[in-house]
């Protein structure tokens, strides 16, 4: 009887080892993909988030992606479980179009849209026939023609949406400036044929720039600040609770001070920051 009774406390101990070490029992699963287009945000994945996850216990994974397209069909199949790439409008713009089921869940520093040239040095140089090209996808290029309305250089419909308006709402274009809309990505690429790119920030620091190459940075509206997204399903769950905690700290924003000097914070960071 004593020899069946230490069998079952070993068994017992060995048990609740092994439990102890598995992720599901600790609250939640301990292996993470977490998606990002190349340049700041898988950097601030790379330095300031994923080695506190590390430090809960998490194998991070981060997935690398070079167009606003991928990182959502990834995460609606389940290769990766969060994503750090898109703005709140193009995010529900998205979910719209798609009948998709995800869930923006914080914001998160976020680099300006600007206008860059290789060309020209200010953008006094515009005159009648400048090409300028900017975002393709709808979301981004109604940011992107914002920023050309406020620096005078056209005109928008006053009754159009700001977040969805397109070439069709331009109504003044006294210079008769040329829009060339591109796939984001490739917007840099096209300095070397138009004459001003209207550049998101990740694709401009990803290609080597610096914001102060840019000859003019948006006022980022808080409808383009980029949102950490997952599934609906998962929002409750322990590891996206632990991604919030990760951006929220005081580590992670010191790291914003440091190496994203220009990157518009989101409203908590000045909770953070005190």
């Amino acid at each position: 009887m004593k020899k069946i009774t230490l069998l079952l406390t070993l068994v017992t101990s060995l048990l609740s080892a092994l439990l102890a070490g598995c992720g599901s029992s600790a609250g939640g699963q301990k292996e993470l993909k977490i998606g990002a287009t190349a340049g700041p945000y898988s950097d601030q994945l790379r330095k300031g988030i994923k080695p506190l996850l590390e430090e809960k216990g998490y194998r991070v994974t981060i997935v690398e992606f070079q167009d606003y397209v991928q990182p959502n069909t990834a995460l609606l199949s389940g290769s990766i479980d969060a994503n750090v790439f898109q703005n709140t409008a193009y995010l529900d713009n998205y979910i719209k179009e798609q009948q998709a089921d995800l869930t923006g869940i914080i914001p998160i520093p976020t680099v300006p849209m600007g206008v860059y040239s290789k060309k020209h040095r200010s953008l006094d140089d515009i005159r009648e026939g400048t090409r300028i090209s900017l975002p393709n996808d709808p979301t981004n290029q109604a940011r992107a023609l914002g920023v050309l309305q406020t620096l005078g250089l056209l005109k928008l419909r006053p009754d159009a949406d700001a977040l969805h308006v397109s070439e069709k709402d331009i109504v003044e274009n006294p210079k008769q400036i040329q829009i060339v809309p591109l796939e984001a990505a490739q917007l840099p690429r096209s300095l070397d044929d138009v004459d001003y790119a209207v550049v998101n920030g990740n694709f401009a620091l990803a290609s080597g720039w610096k914001l102060s190459d840019a000859l003019k940075l948006e006022q980022t509206p808080k409808p383009y600040i980029i949102v950490l997204t997952v599934r609906t399903a998962d929002k409750d769950k322990p590891f996206v609770k632990d991604l919030v905690e990760a951006y929220r700290s005081p580590s992670f924003d010191e790291l914003i001070d440091r190496e994203f000097q220009g990157f518009i914070k989101p409203e908590y960071a000045k909770e953070v920051g005190q």
